[in-house]
């Protein structure tokens, strides 16, 4: 048994169309196709694969990243700055980190629904 890679991460919001917003407007993922279940939500897209799904809460009052710590995106190096900028723009104060390593860069956010985002860039 081999797993091919992850398929998708499902968040669960309490409001659904500020976090797609989000997804859509500040990280940059596409609102795609999603099958007609019996219940509201999205799934947003990176290229054709549908790697993030949204369901509504159902009523839940749980905040916050739970046990999953924080979910990660994969950008280009050149578009950190044009990243940072469009944080700022949005109203944004994220964490910037570099990886001692080999360099890479990354910053760290906060969704509508507390969940930590990370941005990551390669070293340029």
């Amino acid at each position: 048994m081999t797993i091919q890679s992850l398929n998708h991460v499902t968040i669960r919001s309490r409001d659904l169309e500020t976090t797609r917003n989000f997804y859509v407007d500040i990280v940059g993922l596409r609102d795609g196709e999603r099958p007609p279940f019996g219940f509201p939500g999205y799934w947003l897209y990176a290229g054709a694969a549908p790697v993030l799904h949204l369901i509504g809460s159902r009523g839940s009052t749980a905040t916050g990243s739970g046990a999953v710590d924080h979910v990660a995106f994969a950008y280009e190096a050149e578009d950190y700055d044009r990243v940072v900028a469009a944080l700022a723009a949005h109203g944004f104060d994220c964490a910037r980190q570099t990886v001692p390593t080999h360099g890479s860069r990354q910053l760290f956010i906060e969704d509508p629904d507390g969940v930590c985002v990370e941005l990551n860039f390669p070293a340029a």
